[in-house]
């Protein structure tokens, strides 16, 4: 576990170890179906698989970039490919929302499994079912660095976790802990999905009231609820800068008295915070259909 956040030479010498990943995924299934999922090596496990999905659009090896590539070309031989799973453009992030996903292999071995269904259904089990507040938050940071890319890879994630096997009641549960980390991770994760335009009317119908919710209606307490408040009202944006339903669900969930107060907040320590939240408010204002109800 020490080792694997050991930087970018640790990850890819512990990502090539001949068995090293499939052995940490079969023990953590093994203690899933004994029901033992607060188990401290499973904890351990986690942990380490958590490290090493860190970065790992940009860092996997051209050999297995290669297969999601091709899948890429041979659907738009347009799109140019400075790295690993293609161009980061906006246009092409913006195309890659309609891409097919690439095939996933039945049997993955090795760095294969990082990415692969069964491992996100795995972490989605633990985050349902575990009470240790580490193998939540690695749960939850796993599934946040494999969707925090904008090629395929992270988007066939994305769509695994919210329309497969259905992981927005879990993730939505993570919103309400009294663990500030956990909490912080589970929006980052919601964050990350709602960049997906294809999830966008699923997570809001799950997860907008929840997320007003834990909106803070006055002063922020720590720099951990500033980066927490911050990515709720990104989420908010993504969720509702194109779609004017999400937008008036956003105003009947009584949550611009909460958004207007963050954004007028002019503290240093919170800038973070009321930037987020001003530019909720100007993409919301965009919204022309909705002027009036916003005045009333």
């Amino acid at each position: 576990r020490n080792m694997s956040s050991a930087g970018p030479e640790g990850r890819k010498k512990m990502r090539e170890c001949n068995g090293l990943i499939d052995s940490l995924v079969y023990y953590i299934q093994g203690t899933i179906a004994d029901h033992e999922p607060n188990d401290k090596a499973t904890e351990n496990c986690v942990c380490i698989l958590h490290n090493l999905s860190y970065q790992l659009e940009i860092e996997l090896p051209e050999s297995c970039a290669r297969t999601i590539y091709m899948q890429r070309r041979n659907i738009s031989s347009n799109d140019k490919t400075p790295g690993c799973f293609g161009t980061r453009s906006r246009k092409v992030k913006e195309k890659q929302q309609d891409t097919p996903i690439p095939e996933e292999k039945s049997n993955p071995r090795g760095v294969e499994s990082l990415w692969h269904s069964t491992l996100i259904r795995i972490y989605l089990s633990l985050i349902a079912k575990s009470t240790r507040n580490y193998t939540q938050e690695a749960s939850l940071g796993a599934l946040q660095n494999l969707t925090a890319g904008s090629g395929p890879m992270p988007f066939a994630v994305a769509q695994t976790v919210v329309q497969k096997a259905n992981g927005l009641p879990s993730i939505r549960n993570m919103l309400h802990v009294s663990h500030p980390t956990v909490k912080k991770t589970a929006v980052s994760l919601l964050r990350n999905l709602s960049r997906n335009t294809s999830l966008q009317s699923d997570i809001a119908r799950e997860v907008l009231r929840d997320l007003v919710l834990i909106l803070p209606s006055s002063v922020l307490a720590s720099d951990i609820a500033c980066e927490t408040t911050a990515s709720i009202c990104y989420t908010l944006y993504n969720l509702t800068q194109s779609s004017s339903h999400n937008a008036r669900l956003l105003l009947s969930a009584d949550s611009l008295p909460k958004i207007i107060a963050i954004s007028m907040n002019d503290s240093n320590m919170f800038s973070k915070a009321s930037r987020a939240a001003s530019v909720l408010l100007y993409s919301l204002w965009s919204h022309t259909d909705l002027h009036s109800a916003y005045k009333k």
